[in-house]
This record gives C-alpha cells, sequence and structure tokens, in this order.
C-alpha cells in the first residue's frame, strides 16, 4: 500500500481519541449530536478536556476517529486551531468512516474502531499509540506515562485511578508490586478490588495488531463465519485488553487527581455540581487550563434585579432573575421572577418569569414553561431534562448552535 503520510524524524507515538459512539445514555443531549459535541461547563464541550491534555502534553500527532453525527463536532475542532493542533505534517487528523478496503467502513464497536486503524498506523510508522476516550474528566500529563511505557518495553500500559464509587462499570485492574497488571476484568459482576482502568490504554502497534489479528482468527473460526474486518471485536475492554494482559507484557500507570467518566446523564449532572463544590476538574490550572473554542458572545450582564450565588455564568448570559448553584451557559437570558437551582443550563435559553427550576439540564434552546420544574434532591434516573420544542431531522438534523 502506497504510504499516504510524507517522511520525518516525528516521534512515533499516535494520540487516537475515540470519538465516534453513539452515547444513548447521555440521550437525549447526544440525539443531535455526538457525545464528544456535548457542552461542558458553560463554555466547553466534552472533547476540549482530552484535547487540552494532549496540547499541554506537546504531543502532536493526534487523530479524531468519527462516526456518529461528526458535523457538530468537526466545526467545533476547527481543524485543531483552538489547542495549536493544525499543522502541517504534524497535528490533528480526522478519521471519519469510509468504503473501498477490507478495514474500512462504518465500525461495529471500539474494538472494530481500534482495528481499522492499524493499517494507517504503520503506514505512519508509529511505534506506540496512546488510544483516549472523549468523555472522561481529568488532568493528566501523558508524557510520564509515555515514559514508563518505553522503560517497562511493555506491549500495554494501562492508565488506573482508584475509584470510590461503583466500578462494575469499568475494567477492573489487578497488578503485584512491580505494577505488572497480573488480571483484567471488564465491567465485572463482583469487582476483586477498586483499581480501574481511565480509558487511556498506551499500545505497542505490532504487539496490537498481533493480538488483534490473533483475535480476528479465533473469532472467525469460532463462529464459522468470515470476519476480515474485525467487527466481531466489540469492545477492545472485552477482547483486545485481555488478550495483551494475558500474552503480553502489561503494566499500569497510576493516575492520581480527579478522573470522572461523564458518560451517563446523572454522572455528566455530577460533574458539573463538582465544579461549584470545589471538587472538580480546575479549569484555569495555571499551565494547565482547560482550552475552549471561543465563540462571539459579549461578556455576562448580571442586572439590579439579578442575584446569583455560587454559580458559573458564561459569556452571553443575562440575569435579572434568581440564580443559585448551577451553571449558565453563554446566551442564557433568566428573567426576573425566575429561579434556577442546583441546574445546569446549556445554552441560547430563555428561562421566563414564574420559572422555578431544579436539579434541571436544560439542552441548548431549550423550551422552558413558566412553572416549578425538578425535584429536591433527585436520586439517580430522576434528573429532569428539558429539550428544545422542535429538533431532530424536521429541525436541521445535528446541532448547530453555540457557533461549534
Amino acid at each position: 500500500m502506497a504510504d499516504p503520510f510524507p517522511k520525518t524524524h516525528s516521534p512515533k507515538t499516535v494520540a487516537l481519541v475515540l470519538a465516534g459512539g453513539k452515547g444513548s445514555r447521555l440521550s437525549p443531549l447526544t440525539d443531535t449530536r455526538s457525545k464528544p459535541s456535548v457542552p461542558f461547563a458553560g463554555i466547553y464541550r466534552i472533547i476540549d478536556v482530552v484535547l487540552s491534555n494532549l496540547a499541554h502534553s506537546e504531543l502532536r500527532d493526534v487523530w479524531i476517529v468519527e462516526q456518529y453525527r461528526p458535523f457538530t463536532l468537526n466545526q467545533h475542532l476547527a481543524g485543531g486551531r483552538p489547542w495549536d493542533l493544525d499543522g502541517t505534517r504534524h497535528g490533528l487528523r480526522i478519521l471519519p468512516p469510509s468504503e473501498g478496503r477490507d478495514e474500512e467502513g462504518f465500525a461495529s464497536g471500539n474494538g472494530h474502531a481500534l482495528y481499522q486503524q492499524i493499517p494507517l498506523l504503520e503506514a505512519f510508522g508509529a511505534e506506540n499509540v496512546m488510544v483516549l476516550s472523549a468523555d472522561h474528566l481529568y488532568q493528566m500529563d501523558y508524557r510520564p506515562a509515555l515514559a514508563q511505557h518505553q522503560e517497562t518495553n511493555a506491549d500495554l500500559t494501562i492508565v488506573t485511578t482508584e475509584h470510590s464509587e461503583d466500578v462494575s462499570r469499568y475494567g477492573v485492574v489487578q497488578t503485584d508490586s512491580s505494577g505488572a497488571v497480573t488480571a483484567y476484568d471488564y465491567k465485572p459482576s463482583d469487582p476483586q478490588g477498586n483499581l480501574v482502568a481511565t480509558e487511556v490504554f498506551i499500545f505497542r502497534v505490532s504487539a496490537l495488531k498481533k493480538a488483534a489479528e490473533k483475535l480476528v482468527s479465533a473469532l472467525n473460526h469460532r463462529e464459522d463465519s468470515d470476519n476480515p474486518e474485525g467487527n466481531s471485536l466489540g469492545d477492545y475492554g472485552e477482547t483486545i485488553v485481555p488478550a495483551l494482559v494475558a500474552d503480553g507484557k502489561a503494566f499500569e500507570y497510576r493516575m492520581e487527581g480527579y478522573w470522572r467518566d461523564i458518560g451517563t446523564l446523572d454522572s455528566y449532572y455530577r460533574a458539573h455540581m463538582d465544579l461549584l463544590e470545589n471538587q472538580g476538574l480546575e479549569l484555569d490550572r495555571p499551565g494547565w487550563q482547560i482550552i475552549p473554542h471561543p465563540e462571539p458572545y459579549s461578556p455576562a450582564r448580571v442586572s439590579s434585579s439579578g442575584s446569583v450565588k455560587n454559580s458559573m455564568i458564561s459569556h452571553g448570559a443575562v440575569i435579572h432573575g434568581e440564580v443559585e448553584h448551577s451553571i449558565i451557559g453563554p446566551g442564557v437570558v433568566v428573567e426576573a421572577g425566575a429561579r434556577v437551582y442546583r441546574s445546569v443550563l446549556l445554552g441560547d435559553t430563555m428561562v421566563p418569569s414564574g420559572a422555578d427550576l431544579e436539579s434541571v439540564i436544560a439542552d441548548v434552546a431549550a423550551e422552558v414553561p413558566a412553572a416549578k420544574v425538578g425535584e429536591t434532591k433527585p436520586g439517580p434516573g430522576n434528573l429532569t431534562v428539558l429539550e428544545p420544542a422542535r429538533r431532530g431531522p424536521e429541525a436541521g438534523g445535528e446541532d448547530q448552535t453555540l457557533g461549534g
């Protein structure tokens, strides 16, 4: 196959951001946009967190694997400019689904999506690929993990963290005293310990290829079917990672500090409350800020009738009413006589006089009634989500608001 990349002396690590999933657990926020492009903390999108970590870690070869509703995401990515990733030979590259070769086309899972990129990684000359999910919140310098990966000559390095909540949703890791991974259980019903994979994996490309091809061959034989594209690989946490733990050299790299998966509505809401309670991301950490794609809004304004307590107010917002313990996105207007409490308003929404929002997530341009909405201290699954009056194909397909 012809080499599609220029020959350079570039670093041999590619950062592969998996951003193609449908994100059904975040519905309805993902009904008209991909999960990585869901707004977060007012002025950001979810994918800004991983892109900021990559930019600060000075990793220049960043590939984004897309599939579900990519328009809004691509508009926001802007070729990588906000994160200084718009280079000619190195920088942000978009990997959309396509047709023409066996390893291309629509992926049937993230294991399949990873398998599809192996020929491109080899053509690029990448020795390692760091695979990242776009829906986790943390601030991490990836360079020490990459250095350890090289020092241990690992086939796989799993970035781990100790998690205090339910770990049965994640890959649970067990290690020995040297840091070698001795067991990896994907979403176990009876977890052994609280050490979980953070969805940051560093693979040696040659080991990844060997393990994936062996799995595809075994799955084809077992299923008595022809599966050259690897579409039976499912989630790589179920197939590729356990195979490398069993047959290769796998080590952990321990992440300290805040980490949260925001793949569900409850965790998404909780992450915003963490910010307000000074337990979440440090959005403006000196030297490691989360970098947004700036939008053309005027400064926020709080009128003489407005009241704001322990809240984050984004640019373009106008507050005439009462806001407490909430995050107000760009372009939101809270009228006099309206109350917003412990809520997350994503942007461009009018909160009319008489509205009383509590524990509410309001999507961009949501329709807000002039009435009491939401519950006090809701349990899991009891959040109220307000949506726009019209959305979906009739309303123009993907979300195209907030500029990105």
